[in-house]
């Protein structure tokens, strides 16, 4: 096991790793390697991790970490770390505690005095930002808006920013949230949205919500959504 890993009489290492958003050749050799080195793998569903780590013969055991068990089970992992067990956690794509589990974990790992350390890689807002065509030298990532509670408030204090917005967004809710952009942004305000980044079918669409809304209204609404809205002059 290489050294950089693993010492004896220390406490493990919770390791965040980067995996792809969909093409498989985006995930980086020091995730790799780094994923066949730890004590074991933590997925937020192993059903969808396995396939990835079939592909590049990664065989460890993997235990599942997600929003919904987090808060329990990241006791347990804590006391593997404690022991010297180094830790890998992965989300379904994309990099860990960006919209998914992992803030908590990293926040718990910390005061304990363990060593926490995130790969660079993949995650879905960098390409998105880059592709809109809007000023990137300063935005504010929002990620998935509220449902319910909250989302009306959130649309008015981000309708005043200067800055590039970036939001996720889920295909079923795209085009009610296009309409919420209308009613609080205006209809004529700039946007840039993606989705099914780096797959087959990837696609960036550009122009105003009124536009983008009619677009989507006879196009497929499918795969996850990342929206890009011009900051307001």
């Amino acid at each position: 096991m290489d050294y950089r890993l693993k010492t004896m009489n220390q406490t493990g290492k919770l390791y965040l790793v980067p995996t792809p958003i969909g093409n498989l050749e985006d995930i980086t050799f020091r995730a790799i390697r780094v994923l066949k080195e730890v004590d074991l793998i933590l997925a937020e569903d192993t059903r969808t991790s396995a396939p990835l780590l079939k592909h590049f013969d990664i065989q460890k055991k993997v235990f599942a970490h997600h929003q919904h068990n987090e808060h329990q089970s990241s006791n347990e992992i804590i006391k593997f770390l404690l022991m010297g067990q180094n830790i890998a956690l992965i989300s379904d794509a994309g990099t860990p505690a960006i919209s998914d589990p992992g803030f908590f974990l990293v926040r718990e790992a910390l005061k304990f005095n363990i060593a926490v350390e995130c790969l660079p890689g993949a995650t879905a807002f960098v390409p998105a930002l880059v592709n809109s065509g809007f000023p990137t030298d300063k935005f504010c990532f929002e990620g998935f808006l509220p449902l319910k509670k909250g989302r009306q408030t959130r649309y008015k204090f981000l309708a005043d920013e200067e800055r590039t917005i970036i939001l996720y967004e889920s295909p079923h809710r795209l085009l009610k949230t296009l309409d919420e952009m209308a009613t609080y942004f205006g209809a004529d305000r700039q946007i840039s949205v993606s989705r099914e980044l780096t797959k087959m079918f990837e696609e960036t669409v550009r122009g105003t919500v009124a536009e983008i809304k009619t677009y989507y209204e006879t196009h497929p609404v499918k795969g996850e959504f990342v929206i890009c809205v011009a900051g307001k002059n």
